[in-house]
């Protein structure tokens, strides 16, 4: 806990309203006349959903990101795109070391708060892991532009390199095309530097403080260890579901070629856990492919990463855990290290949190929103899983939400980008203090 100002705020707390005065300044921004192309209006939700898209690097929007906004316009979405996935705190100390600047201890106690750090001599490693994400943007950028400026120019060729970069690396899902990516899917280039963007961004910060360190120390921890081979294990069997229901494919995308196929599928089984980016409308998926891309959107990406879901080390610890009571083991082990109840119970609180959160949303907007009768469900599941997710794949009813819907996939944004737990906290005002008595125990039967 860290007193700033004379009152006490939980470290929870700080990050909400820090990620809130974000949003509500983008909103400002995007309000104001000259952010907005003429003869087009912005109203402050419009605005404001934009800004909370941006920021929770999720992609869904209300209006065209490039006929919609000016130059400036986008320069704010990419501004708000950059704090959202580097993250607040993250963002904090990058400015530290533009301005050349010594951090407070308050901002170094918070820093290694947000990112999980030991001891605050790891801040070091964060400099490092600032500067490689930055060095990761600039290098996609340069080679976007070869492949931009043939057909665009120069200055289109760079600002369309600088935005798209920052948006894969983000996982944010923006783009300045009216069908996201959908003139590239026969674009190899194109597809595979994207990709890599995607996947450098959804690592996340611990999984990269490990990489660096494996040459020093030669060991990784247990949660990189879960987080690259559950992520592995997801995008192997993505590609496999995929490639075999969606036989199709060639026909959505303007005849691929054979190679051309299994590079779109492998982009798909990236972009839907995180990114947003698409080669095809996803209404003309099948409904094997809709159904898995929810489950892919509802797990997510890497914990401290861009991404949002329930993460892939919650899925992978209790699927470990669900094998392990099924053998009667009473340990829940991974490469020869046993998990903590604490990670356990946390695990499954994520998990039932988000499912509650999710069903509660997708029965309000059901209810709420005038959608055509056929597909409604599959639609507002679709679109909500989506906004959890921060993967920003819409079926195409953004546009069609209603005030009150808006608000909801603008909450489940929210939640995805910042946590379940930190939302959580900050509101319940949640206290890690032991009690002094306990009480009695006694089972149920389960099953």
């Amino acid at each position: 806990m860290i007193e700033i100002n004379k009152h006490k705020y939980t470290f929870p707390k700080i990050l909400t309203f820090g990620f809130l005065i974000v949003i509500f300044m983008g909103t400002i921004l995007l309000s104001l006349p000259f952010a907005t192309r003429p003869g087009e209006t912005t109203n402050f939700m419009t605005a404001f959903f934009t800004s909370t898209s941006a920021t929770c690097v999720t992609g869904l929007t209300l209006v065209s990101t490039a006929h919609h906004w000016t130059l400036f316009g986008q320069i704010v979405i990419a501004i708000l795109m950059e704090v959202g996935g580097l993250g607040f705190m993250t963002f904090a100390v990058m400015m530290s070391l533009l301005v050349r600047q010594r951090m407070r201890m308050s901002t170094r106690l918070l820093t290694q708060e947000a990112l999980n750090l030991d001891h605050l001599s790891q801040l070091n490693v964060v400099y490092l892991i600032i500067r490689l994400s930055l060095l990761i943007q600039l290098a996609g950028g340069i080679f976007l532009f070869f492949d931009f400026y043939p057909r665009y120019g120069l200055g289109k060729g760079i600002w369309f390199s600088i935005f798209h970069s920052i948006s894969a690396f983000c996982n944010a899902g923006f783009d300045l095309f009216d069908n996201s990516m959908a003139n590239y899917a026969n674009d190899p280039y194109m597809l595979c530097v994207l990709a890599v963007l995607i996947v450098a961004g959804s690592l996340g910060f611990l999984v990269w403080k490990d990489i660096l360190n494996y040459p020093k120390y030669h060991r990784l921890s247990l949660h990189t260890q879960l987080a690259l081979r559950t992520g592995a294990v997801l995008f192997i069997v993505s590609v496999v579901v995929y490639f075999i229901t969606e036989k199709n494919l060639a026909q959505l995308s303007d005849k691929l070629s054979f190679s051309n196929r299994i590079l779109n599928t492998i982009f798909m089984a990236i972009t839907p856990r995180t990114a947003g980016l698409i080669t095809f409308p996803y209404t003309d998926l099948s409904a094997a492919g809709l159904a898995f891309t929810v489950i892919l959107m509802f797990i997510g990406g890497t914990p401290g990463s861009t991404a949002g879901g329930v993460k892939t080390t919650t899925i992978g610890l209790l699927t470990i855990q669900s094998f392990a009571t099924l053998r009667g083991q009473r340990d829940t082990t991974f490469t020869h290290r046993r998990f903590t109840q604490e990670n356990i119970y946390r695990a499954l609180t994520l998990l039932f949190v988000a499912l509650f959160i999710l069903l509660v949303s997708i029965l309000v907007l059901a209810e709420t929103q005038d959608l055509p009768e056929r597909d409604s469900l599959a639609y507002v599941t679709f679109e909500a899983v989506a906004a959890f997710g921060t993967t920003g794949i819409s079926l195409g009813i953004t546009i069609n939400l209603n005030l009150l819907g808006q608000l909801i996939i603008m909450f489940l944004m929210f939640v995805g980008r910042v946590g379940i737990y930190t939302v959580m906290f900050s509101i319940l005002n949640a206290s890690t203090a032991a009690k002094n008595y306990r009480y009695p125990e006694e089972s149920v039967l389960i099953g």
